[in-house]
């Protein structure tokens, strides 16, 4: 049986011009062989599975050739060549830094370039995953990389640049790879898979050029592996299958579910997708990455931007003529929210589906209910619903008053005015009741003070707003217990320290509680000029914007902070082998 060989080993690159995606770099270092003009240094950096380390052996063959090719590429024909195509090369030396990493090994290398080449003009050094080499070993390593003997060229490559010291960064030539673009990484499978006589679908390929995530590398593993899975024919749906991958359509269908502002379909398919074991988070960030696809689709200048296939670039474009652009814009920004709060969240579920929920009422016209002072109000999920059930309850409403008008007889006029629905609204769940809320707009209409020390300019800092601020909400009476608790997680901000008109602004996270304070708000700015004993304070009270908004910690989450940032903390802590109560 023929011993089978990866295709990720079986298709490296032999020559420059078969290096895929690199076009440019490529050009420059066959210029370099061509014209004589080499650097005693080179640093080759970029992501995993570019072609660093492959363009390094390249580069490195065609420095030795005895007759190279008028465009710079080796001549496979002489001995030098040869020797390196076998593999018994001695003027060719690789290293890995990953598992070489100490000062003695870099001192070993070091005496191997006092040794002149015997075939060919250099010796030429490959030093692979040179970040992971010591600190000591770069201190060993810098002087002669400084002053190397005329035939000693080094060749560094590295996937995380900023780990090398910046000395010896600045003794080299830096060649940045860039990661391969889906459109290459397509090109290069399919000719993979026609060498291979494997029936490929367009589709599929590009399902396999997104995953790899631009490594070529990872691509033709990926490409080996479904190769396996389909026996001969590689298909989307059997490439979705064994990688594992959400299927598109499905992004497809929630936007399409969306405009049409079905909820209750998306929760099904949401259920379905979370059943089949894909993960909630990896959802929202597909959809974002879907949305932002379709938003590129509107216009023809961003159309280019999609790395998709064709048949996937004209299903973006027919759903973005059919999607407005600030659905689009609102969706992306839910999106993110979600994204931002998911690690954090203890029920990522529920913030899944309420995301999804808030993105299919974008385009829901607003509730009547909801016009007047909150407009910002959800919407009903089941108006109809909740409509039909209030008609049926007037109307029983209605047949019960005229079976008992039969009854009894009156000269009364009759009244024809129907009773109103009680609202189904409960604020108990909100830390609120309309008793609480009737009891606090009752004190804070009964007296609104004055500011009476309009003279007093007194000096006052952040510290002493602060303390001043939670004395008086300890002060409130008791029927504002509940504000004030709120009021204490507020941190009132001191934005000029000028005596003669110092100004306070105060940020609140919601409608409800900013008419709350409004209405005590010459009663709050009484109080502060007279405890900072400054009349001129000017009090500016604002909803927050978005991003404003942070969460209140627990005491849990404060110590975890605090242990973060003083190691110190944590080690007295296991050495007492204390516990946070």
């Amino acid at each position: 049986m023929e011993e089978y060989i990866v295709s990720a080993r079986k298709y490296r690159p032999l020559t420059f011009d078969s290096v895929v995606g690199q076009r440019t770099l490529t050009t420059t270092l066959k210029n370099a062989v061509v014209s004589g003009k080499l650097a005693h240094a080179y640093l080759f950096c970029g992501p995993r599975g570019v072609g660093k380390t492959t363009c390094a052996r390249i580069f490195a063959k065609a420095i030795n050739c005895l007759t190279p090719t008028a465009d710079g590429e080796a001549c496979n024909q002489c001995e030098s060549c040869q020797a390196f195509n076998e593999q018994r090369s001695y003027n060719i030396f690789e290293l890995d830094a990953a598992s070489n990493n100490s000062v003695d090994n870099i001192k070993s290398l070091m005496e191997q370039t006092r040794i002149p080449p015997q075939v060919g003009k250099y010796k030429v050094f490959i030093i692979d995953e040179v970040h992971m080499l010591s600190t000591q070993a770069f201190n060993a390593f810098l002087k002669t990389l400084e002053e190397p003997p005329a035939h000693v060229i080094f060749i560094l490559a590295t996937t995380e640049k900023h780990k090398i010291l910046p000395t010896i960064i600045s003794r080299c030539q830096i060649y940045d790879f860039d990661r391969m673009s889906i459109e290459d990484t397509i090109l290069h499978l399919k000719e993979v898979a026609q060498k291979e006589g494997i029936e490929v679908e367009d589709e599929a390929l590009a399902v396999i050029a997104e995953k790899a995530d631009g490594g070529m590398r990872d691509a033709l593993s990926i490409f080996d592996q479904t190769a396996s899975f389909c026996q001969g024919k590689i298909t989307y749906e059997k490439v979705i299958e064994d990688l594992n991958v959400l299927d598109a359509d499905n992004y497809f269908r929630i936007i399409d579910l969306s405009l049409e502002n079905k909820v209750s379909d998306i929760m099904l398919l949401l259920n379905q997708i979370i059943t089949r074991g894909f993960d909630g988070g990896n959802l929202i960030n597909g959809l974002a990455a879907h949305v932002r696809n379709v938003l590129m689709a509107k216009d023809a200048q961003t159309l280019p931007l999609l790395e998709v296939s064709q048949q996937q670039r004209e299903r973006y474009q027919q759903q973005a003529q059919k999607a407005p652009t600030p659905f689009l814009y609102k969706a992306l920004q839910l999106m993110n929210q979600c994204d931002q709060g998911y690690r954090q969240s203890s029920n990522k579920r529920l913030l899944v589906e309420l995301t999804l929920i808030q993105v299919a009422q974008i385009t829901q016209p607003d509730d009547a209910e909801s016009a007047g002072r909150s407009p910002k109000r959800l919407k009903s999920l089941f108006q109809k619903l909740l409509n039909s059930n209030r008609q049926q309850k007037v109307a029983s409403q209605g047949g019960t008053a005229g079976r008992q008008q039969h009854k009894t007889v009156s000269t009364e006029p009759v009244k024809t005015d129907a009773p109103k629905p009680k609202s189904a609204v409960k604020l108990d769940g909100l830390g609120l009741t309309f008793k609480s809320l009737k009891k606090q707009e009752e004190v804070a209409q009964t007296d609104e003070p004055e500011v009476e020390n309009k003279d007093e300019k007194g000096l006052f800092t952040q510290e002493q707003l602060q303390k001043e601020w939670r004395a008086m909400c300890d002060r409130m009476p008791k029927e504002m217990v509940a504000m004030a608790q709120r009021m204490k997680n507020m941190t009132p901000k001191l934005l000029t320290a000028d005596s003669d008109a110092p100004k306070i602004e105060i940020v609140v996270d919601n409608n409800i509680l900013l008419d709350q304070i409004k209405s005590i708000q010459k009663r709050v700015h009484a109080t502060l000029a007279k405890s900072l004993q400054n009349g001129n304070i000017d009090l500016q009270i604002r909803l927050a914007e978005t991003g404003e908004i942070k969460p209140v910690l627990t005491k849990r989450q404060i110590f975890d902070l605090i242990r973060k940032e003083n190691p110190a903390i944590e080690k007295l802590r296991e050495s007492f082998k204390l516990q946070l109560s």
